[in-house]
């Protein structure tokens, strides 16, 4: 997404009724689960996720979400029937070693769904992991699209890549003739992007260039020209780095902003000051902020949290996930994938669906407009954007 979200991935809601992830599909988490086992033995579930390293800050909302999303799902028991779920967090630091060797050893010890994965690279490592040892994973805040459609075993409580793209050609709406520029750093983070914006973007009729800047570069007046002179429709802003200040700066003083259409990841809250003066004149895709939806899952979020950031709402609903799994799979991991495929369930964001061709999850995503300046920053909902809405392609299950 913005920045940081983006270069993982490559970077309406609906209405809710009350406590219906429990009320609806599936009766209540209190009901002695269906799918056999001990029921009386906790349920083992594995958290691997990063405590620690680059993506700490967004490990630490998942997990926040995750235990808010467990005592919303449980009604404050933390059990389905009379089976405690038992909690085993493991740091996997962003490395996929670390986390394959993280779920290894918890599948080692008998448990039979691992959720977590804050980074696309552990992602993408664990998944197979899960088919060779038919356990249940569900993926985090990793982003790129290729989890979906990994294989059955797999799952995601979070938003991909093609999901934030779609909610950024929604600002144009028909594509068809217009030109659109992706603004980004060179090297494999600018290259995911550009190809990203092309796919989606420009496969719905918009011409799609790039202006590309080296990584080291500290000077933007030369790249805001070029931006200036192609006359986009929609420029796509792709950045990392602690040039970012200095880069939209650039932008607005060029007039660049004041000229088009400009379209970048909202990320989390701790980044919203590098937008500095600039920040009220960007249109953002996102996939949550404090007060994008008001949902009973929502508020319940907000009671444990306080303020809702980017990432809470993917652990809040990888805990629904998993009391909808153990309540209608016991132990048994095939039925617990069954019970999922196809599932809706009403979440943070809104109305949230898994669709069985390849276990995408749909869901609502968020034209946003920032507010004020700096640390006082403000985010407000300018349209919502339907699970429908943004669905990504179905793709084959691989595995």
């Amino acid at each position: 997404m913005t920045v940081r979200h983006t270069r993982r991935a490559f970077l309406s809601a609906a209405t809710m009724m009350a406590a219906a992830l429990a009320a609806t599909a599936c009766g209540s988490p209190q009901d002695t689960a269906t799918g056999g086992g001990d029921s009386a033995a906790p349920v083992k579930v594995g958290l691997v996720y990063s405590q620690s390293g680059a993506l700490a800050s967004y490990g630490k909302q998942y997990i926040e979400g995750f235990k808010a999303g467990l005592d919303f799902a449980t009604k404050g028991t933390g059990k389905v029937g009379d089976r405690k779920i038992e909690l085993t967090e493991v740091d996997d630091a962003g490395d996929p070693a670390k986390a394959v060797s993280a779920a290894k050893d918890l599948i080692g010890k008998g448990t039979k769904i691992i959720a977590g994965s804050t980074a696309s690279g552990v992602a993408l490592q664990v998944a197979p992991i899960a088919a060779q040892n038919k356990v249940l994973f569900i993926s985090g805040p990793a982003a790129t699209d290729a989890v979906t459609g990994a294989n059955k075993y797999t799952f995601r409580s979070g938003r991909q890549s093609y999901q934030d793209v779609v909610t950024a050609k929604s600002f144009i709406g028909d594509p068809t003739g217009k030109k659109v520029v992706v603004f980004a750093q060179d090297g494999a983070f600018g290259d995911a992007n550009e190809a990203a914006v092309k796919a989606v973007i420009g496969g719905a009729g918009a011409t799609v260039s790039s202006v590309r800047a080296p990584a080291s570069a500290t000077e933007f007046t030369p790249f805001a020209s070029q931006i200036k002179a192609a006359k986009p429709d929609l420029l796509f802003v792709a950045w990392a780095g602690t040039t970012a200040p200095a880069m939209w700066q650039t932008l607005d003083q060029q007039g660049v902003l004041s000229s088009t259409t400009v379209v970048t990841g909202l990320d989390i809250r701790a980044s919203w000051p590098t937008f500095g003066a600039a920040g009220a004149k960007i249109s953002f895709l996102s996939h949550y902020f404090d007060g994008a939806s008001d949902t009973e899952a929502s508020k319940a979020l907000k009671a444990k949290v306080n303020t809702i950031d980017l990432f809470h709402p993917d652990g809040f609903a990888a805990a629904q996930m998993v009391v909808r799994a153990v309540q209608e799979g016991g132990d048994d991991v095939d039925k617990m994938v069954t019970a999922l495929e196809d599932w809706s369930f009403d979440g943070v964001k809104g109305k949230m669906t898994i669709r069985a061709a390849d276990h995408a999850l749909l869901q609502p995503m968020f034209q946003a407009k920032l507010t004020g300046s700096g640390t006082e920053f403000t985010a407000t909902a300018q349209k919502s954007l339907t699970g429908d809405e943004t669905a990504p392609p179905a793709v084959a299950m691989k595995g």
